[in-house]
């Protein structure tokens, strides 16, 4: 039985054996990944460089292409250039470092998707106070409040997790993923890191309570809204935000309370890749389909390249 000390890399089992299959597993990959890459570019392009999206509505909604395009790369790269290699090795320090970054983006997204359901309620439950409340102070201190507190659960959460003896350096997964290596614990230290993702749970179960709150009040508003294209107006920047709310909290429940496999399972890596891959892949789609404003704005970039 080895400990931590003795492992200098962890093997990760989630591809196939065969090459064959890992080559089109590849690409596959990649498209995905190249895919999220320029739907993610082209929201921050659009907000950057157009004056009429400098609000603070689509300026969070930068910052969340931002934290989708960092969430996807922290995995994706290393689990292709494997696939590519017929690979599986992963070095402790770089799994170390995917724990990190990965609940770094992930437990800011959410900290973000929050602070966007305060937006949004300020913005239709008291429009009067709205650019008052939100100007660009107080869209840069809640900005820095997001990044910070992710930062720093992120670095508690890494922290306890390989504080742990390690039993085995297989991990069932494509790439480093906590309940994986708590499975590989071989003493009682797992017991506080269990903790540490209780903690998780309720915090996120905090921020689920507080956005459902806030879209019960904005839909109360809505419907007092005398005209129907008010409400459609006001329904279009709701709907977005919640369906982008209930992927990440449901897929990420979904990872992290289902019981791990003993063995490599393909249920494991479709549920990986549901809320590692395809929130920053959605996100910008949902965003983007029925906002009219984002349209024009990638409309008219795209014709000055032209």
């Amino acid at each position: 039985m080895s400990n931590v000390s003795d492992i200098n890399v962890f093997l990760l089992l989630g591809f196939s054996e065969q090459f064959e299959q890992n080559v089109l597993i590849f690409f596959f990959v990649l498209v995905l990944y190249l895919t999220a890459l320029i739907a993610n570019f082209l929201i921050i392009s659009a907000v950057s460089f157009h004056h009429q999206l400098h609000t603070p509505m689509y300026f969070f909604l930068m910052n969340l292409s931002v934290m989708d395009l960092g969430s996807i790369s922290v995995i994706i790269p290393k689990a292709m250039i494997n696939a590519f290699l017929n690979s599986r090795e992963i070095s402790y320090y770089g799994c170390m470092t995917q724990v990190f970054f990965l609940f770094f983006f992930i437990i800011s997204d959410l900290f973000l998707l929050t602070a966007m359901a305060y937006d949004r309620y300020i913005a239709i439950c008291d429009p009067l106070r709205y650019e008052s409340i939100m100007d660009t102070k107080a869209c840069l201190q809640l900005t820095a409040i997001v990044w910070i507190a992710g930062l720093l659960f992120s670095a508690w959460h890494t922290c306890s997790t390989f504080a742990i003896n390690f039993c085995s350096n297989i991990l069932n997964q494509f790439f480093c993923e906590v309940p994986q290596l708590l499975k590989v614990s071989c003493d009682n230290a797992y017991l506080f890191e269990v903790g540490v993702i209780v903690l998780n749970a309720c915090i996120s179960l905090g921020c689920f309570s507080f956005i459902i709150i806030s879209y019960v009040q904005i839909f109360k508003s809505v419907l007092r809204i005398p005209t129907s294209q008010g409400r459609n107006k006001a329904f279009s920047t709701c709907f977005p935000h919640l369906i982008v709310v209930s992927l990440l909290i449901s897929t990420g429940s979904i990872a992290y309370l289902k019981p791990t496999s003993d063995s490599p399972s393909d249920v494991d890596v479709v549920i990986a890749v549901l809320y590692c891959v395809i929130p920053p892949l959605m996100n910008p789609i949902i965003y983007t389909m029925r906002n009219k404003e984002i349209k024009i704005a990638l409309w008219k970039m795209f014709k000055c390249e032209i």
